[in-house]
């Protein structure tokens, strides 16, 4: 018996050993991302109580920076332009994503090949396609106008497509659309490809149409893959910055807005700060709604 508690003991010992030392090797780790994580969070939050001057010291003016962003219509207008911007943006990569990965899934010649370029968008320099799409709109010597007017006479005369904020948000919507949506088609294909085919050959049997069988086997199964990549796609293009802001300066989300607001210009940091924090609780906000109501975690 006395053996026995013995080696129950030593057991018990070993296990606590191991995790401790596995939290020892974690820590060092987890301690340099937080820091990363929460210094610039807990700092920009500090900063939107204070009029932040870069060659005086900071003045203390509370919720003053809150008011005058919040009362500001150009900051209401960034919030439009933004949700405009995150909905298009995130509802096309996924349904663009998807529509290529159900045709990538079917076997046909050189699949392998055509698999890889698909990702071209995603993996090339985004200054470099960005400064294709701003030739390719260019009003004087772009090939849009070039098609659309010299050929085509569709319009009665040559436009800046990506210099009116009007139209340069659709422009980036389609930019966006366009460079990310490999990202969504590569998730959802890896989650094809694990589908049981036998569910497949079974609905056949049955008599199921094309419909009935991505309808009852596809979507089900790609329900919470679909799930995470609307979530990541939200927070990514929420906060979507140097795509926008190279393609054209027109749209003003809020990333853009923040820029300009805290370092063109006066350089209000602080109101800067404040837009920041505003940003991040509005994501934040969404992301618990989205957690909780859509994926049920």
């Amino acid at each position: 018996m006395n053996g026995a508690n013995l080696l129950s003991s030593s057991a018990l010992d070993l296990k606590k050993r191991e995790i401790l030392l596995g939290w020892a090797l974690v820590l060092p780790a987890v301690a340099v991302i937080l820091s990363l994580i929460l210094y610039p969070i807990v700092y920009n939050i500090y900063l939107s109580f204070f009029d932040v001057r870069p060659m005086a010291a900071n003045t203390y003016v509370g919720l003053e920076n809150h008011r005058n962003v919040v009362t500001d219509p150009t900051f209401w207008h960034s919030v439009l332009t933004t949700l405009l911007y995150v909905f298009f943006t995130t509802i096309g990569t996924t349904l663009m994503g998807l529509i290529v990965a159900l045709a990538m899934n079917r076997p046909f010649p050189l699949r392998g090949l055509v698999r890889s370029l698909i990702l071209f968008p995603y993996v090339a320099p985004v200054i470099s396609v960005v400064f294709a799409w701003q030739f390719i709109f260019d009003p004087v010597n772009g090939i849009f106008m070039d098609i659309t007017y010299e050929k085509l006479g569709l319009f009665s005369s040559r436009f800046n497509l990506i210099g009116s904020p009007s139209t340069a948000v659709w422009v980036a919507i389609i930019f966006s659309i366009w460079k990310n949506f490999p990202f969504s088609y590569l998730m959802i294909l890896s989650r094809l490809q694990a589908v049981d085919a036998n569910l497949y050959e079974a609905s056949e049997i049955d008599g199921a149409s094309g419909w009935q069988k991505f309808r009852y086997i596809t979507f089900p199964e790609l329900y919470f893959v679909m799930g995470a990549i609307v979530l990541l796609r939200v927070i990514w293009n929420f906060n979507k910055f140097e795509e926008v802001f190279l393609l054209t300066e027109n749209v003003k989300v809020l990333s853009v807005y923040t820029y300009f607001k805290a370092f063109v210009g006066t350089m209000e940091l602080g109101q800067g700060a404040s837009l920041a924090v505003i940003q991040f609780l509005l994501l934040l906000v969404f992301i618990l709604f989205y957690v909780k109501r859509v994926l049920k975690w």
